[in-house]
């Protein structure tokens, strides 16, 4: 009785530690690619901070960003690349 305990004990730490793992590591690997420019940003803290900004700046309700129209979208990269200058090159990495 004890060792199938330690069994299922074992299985569900192990289990939760993959799937934190799972989700952290796509999370992390998400990229959105910019039609207009030919080119990817990562969608990070660093991107939603811009995307934050640019709702507030141009008087937009909160949406998330795939759901938004393509002109919206559209719109927002071309913000974007006019205030690269306020973080590095490589989009945030």
């Amino acid at each position: 009785m004890r060792k199938l305990y330690e069994r299922i004990c074992s299985i569900s730490v192990s289990a939760a530690f993959l799937g934190l793992l799972l989700m952290t590591g796509c999370a992390a690997r998400v990229r959105v690619y910019d039609p207009d420019y030919h080119d990817y940003h990562y969608w990070n803290h660093g991107e939603v901070v811009y995307y934050t900004q640019w709702e507030r700046e141009t008087h937009r309700h909160h949406e998330d960003f795939d759901r938004r129209s393509r002109g919206d979208q559209d719109d927002y990269w071309r913000w974007r690349h006019s205030h690269e200058h306020d973080r590095d090159r490589d989009h945030d990495r």
